[in-house]
């Protein structure tokens, strides 16, 4: 036998569910006194007014509960319960104004939709078994009103003819409008929840790789200097004892692999594009372009474009890891083009952001790898020429900072990164 676990109602649809009972109640109001006064329709209207103020009350305890208390749950059972007031009191409603012959008994049909929307299963199915006792027991019992009366054949303007199709049109409106944008919000809220996921899964992944750079640099710290200081040794043994250029040669080639091995460990444990406790700071357009320059100055293929006036335009960002950021995606720019091919690098202002574009051109992506791109060891470089790290780190730098890094790229036309960071940060951005 399956066994219902309670759970709570998502928050996003009690504000919705609260104006729902408010609207059911002023319009049950409403009708009765316009048909008492406008329809001669003698009503008793003390009594009919006692199940709406029931149910307003219970609605401000709801709207207090869900407002004063914010991190408390809302439980499914309470909302259940609260349906279970309402279709009570439409019975005394209907009960007191013609009973089975009223035509606002399509009324029972909002709450169960809405209950299918909301609630569980087992308090879907009793809610409805309720309403079908209830609209029985009109039948048994209910104060009749001689205008309400079924139509005979030929009398068109039948007030209870008049009053299903009202009735129809009100629950269909209430059913459409309500459990309509409750259903909204549930996606909304269901895709928040994945995005949220992701989000969780990046920084686990990054968390991973942080890790395991800082476990392989601790690691790999001792036999990488062993070899630099051998090498050392060797050189010094190939030019002042037994002269070979060769050996020599070597060994500074040597020494130089060494101190690339200990670049790359130290890029991926601390600038990696997650500058871990590296304090934001003011720097400039320019002044961010000109590191760059310098970075790639014994190559003439970059080529920086900027107006003046958003040269000097003002970021507050972890300065080393943005350098760092823009330098993988220049680095994978020059790897996508040929050695002939330039590469562009500008930034434009849009609204209160500044967007920083790197733009190749190289043959571009397939889609395949365009919707890979991003993903964490995941690289179109041959062996040993890259881990496919670069677009993943400076994407979560861009989230991290309440930016965003977008990709666009097609086959034969080069490919265009776009790194938006904003002008001021984000109250959750100050450091990183």
């Amino acid at each position: 036998m399956a066994i219902e676990v309670a759970r709570g109602i998502p928050r996003v649809a009690v504000p919705w569910i609260v104006r729902l009972r408010y609207a059911m109640v002023l319009g049950q109001i409403l009708t009765a006194v316009l048909t008492d006064w406008l329809l001669r329709i003698d009503l008793p209207l003390r009594w009919m007014l006692i199940p709406p103020l029931l149910i307003v009350v219970s609605n401000f305890w709801l709207a207090w509960r869900e407002a004063c208390v914010p991190a408390r749950i809302i439980e499914s059972a309470l909302i259940y319960w609260l349906f279970v007031l309402d279709t009570v009191c439409l019975t005394a409603m209907l009960i007191l104004s013609g009973g089975p012959t009223n035509p606002f008994s399509l009324l029972y049909l909002v709450h169960i939709t809405l209950a299918a929307t909301i609630l569980t299963r087992r308090q879907t199915w009793t809610l409805g078994i309720l309403a079908s006792v209830c609209f029985a027991l009109l039948f048994w019992r209910y104060r009749p009103i001689p205008q309400l009366g079924m139509t005979h054949h030929g009398e068109a303007h039948n007030l209870h003819l008049i009053g299903m199709w009202v009735g129809f049109t009100v629950a269909s409106g209430l059913v459409t409008v309500f459990s309509g944008k409750i259903s909204e919000l549930l996606r909304q809220h269901e895709e928040s929840l994945l995005r949220m996921q992701d989000e969780l899964a990046r920084r686990d992944r990054l968390a991973s790789l942080v890790t395991l750079a800082a476990g392989a640099a601790h690691e790999l710290s001792t036999p990488l200097a062993t070899i630099a200081v051998v090498s050392k040794e060797l050189e010094r043994y190939a030019t002042r004892t037994a002269l070979d250029h060769a050996i020599a040669e070597d060994s500074r080639l040597i020494r130089t692999e060494v101190e690339r091995c200990r670049e790359i460990l130290l890029r991926m444990s601390t600038d990696g594009a997650e500058p871990v406790g590296e304090a934001a700071e003011a720097v400039t357009i320019e002044e961010l372009f000109n590191s760059v320059r310098n970075k790639f100055a014994s190559n003439d293929r970059l080529r920086i474009h900027a107006d003046q006036d958003l040269r000097s335009a003002v970021l507050t960002v972890p300065k080393r890891a943005v350098r760092q950021a823009m330098i993988a995606l220049i680095s994978n720019a020059y790897d996508a083009s040929s050695r002939e091919k330039v590469v562009e690098l500008s930034a434009a202002k849009n609204g209160d952001s500044i967007c920083i574009q790197v733009r190749d051109e190289g043959s571009g992506m397939t889609l395949e790898t365009l919707r890979r791109v991003g993903e964490p060891f995941f690289t179109t470089k041959e062996p040993g020429q890259g881990m496919g790290l670069g677009v993943f780190l400076v994407r979560n730098l861009a989230e991290r900072l309440g930016g965003d890094l977008k990709i666009e790229s097609s086959l034969g036309n080069g490919t265009t990164a776009t790194l938006q960071l904003p002008l001021l940060p984000t109250k959750d951005h100050v450091k990183c």
